[in-house]
């Protein structure tokens, strides 16, 4: 990924932070957003530690301004987009079919797909003409199954899988690739908001094969892969990343 420029939303936690480190250990330059200017700015010294060039922007994905606003500040300073990796999400709000509203449902899905739509929407309006380019979204392994008292973020995550398909198909005549990372349980704060306790955490790691919780790490390396020319046949795609979690 040497001098390669990458935009990455939802950067300052979790898989976004893992993955802004391995593109910048691995020689790009790296934009960086989020929502937190003190916690943005801090990572994008740590980035220029490595010796490459960072940029922190603020950016809401909810906000089709910002977004805009995130891709246009990037041309501007590096003139080019090679990589787009659409990271931000929420877990949403947890609890059963009959206890959703509307306002649960826009908590969800304003970030987690209308966040991706908007997203994509201005990558590829540079990318293509460009003639070249990656976009890896970041899904779930419940993109593809069901969840009980997850029905807005399963859901969510069904729509992102949607998108990266039909995003594909309309790319790929432009050399540009699209595809998704799904991840099975890893270790991060979402993780834990999301179990609610130490006991349920162990419960769904008990349903992993390989009896573990996923490193941010891994999924860095699963994301400069997809983005990579190493992937360069591979567009359309939902790549699971999830110790085996979904191969019964």
């Amino acid at each position: 990924m040497t001098n390669s420029v990458v935009l990455i939303t939802g950067a300052l936690t979790g898989i976004g932070r893992a993955a802004a480190l391995a593109f910048a250990r691995g020689g790009a330059s790296v934009v960086i957003s989020g929502r937190r200017d003190d916690a943005g700015r801090s990572l994008a010294n740590e980035l220029r530690l490595l010796g490459v060039e960072a940029e922190f922007v603020r950016a809401d994905v909810r906000h089709e301004s910002d977004v805009s606003a995130l891709v246009e500040q990037t041309m501007k300073r590096f003139d080019r987009l090679d990589v787009a990796v659409n990271n931000a999400g929420t877990e949403g709000v947890s609890g059963p079919v009959t206890e959703q509203t509307a306002e649960s449902y826009a908590a969800t899905f304003d970030t987690n797909v209308l966040g991706v739509l908007l997203s994509m929407k201005h990558e590829l309006r540079v990318m293509q003409p460009q003639g070249f380019g990656s976009i890896v979204n970041i899904s779930s392994t419940m993109g593809s199954r069901g969840a009980a008292n997850a029905s807005l973020y399963v859901a969510s995550k069904h729509a992102v899988e949607g998108l990266t398909k039909s995003a594909a198909l309309e790319a790929a005549a432009f050399g540009v690739r699209v595809n998704a990372i799904a991840p099975g349980p890893i270790e991060t704060a979402m993780l834990d908001r999301f179990t609610g306790s130490a006991d349920r955490k162990a419960g769904l790691i008990t349903g992993i094969p390989l009896k573990r919780a996923g490193r941010p790490d891994e999924l860095a390396d699963a994301i400069l892969f997809a983005a990579s020319g190493k992937a360069s046949f591979i567009t359309g795609q939902i790549i699971s990343v999830n110790g085996g979690k979904t191969a019964a």
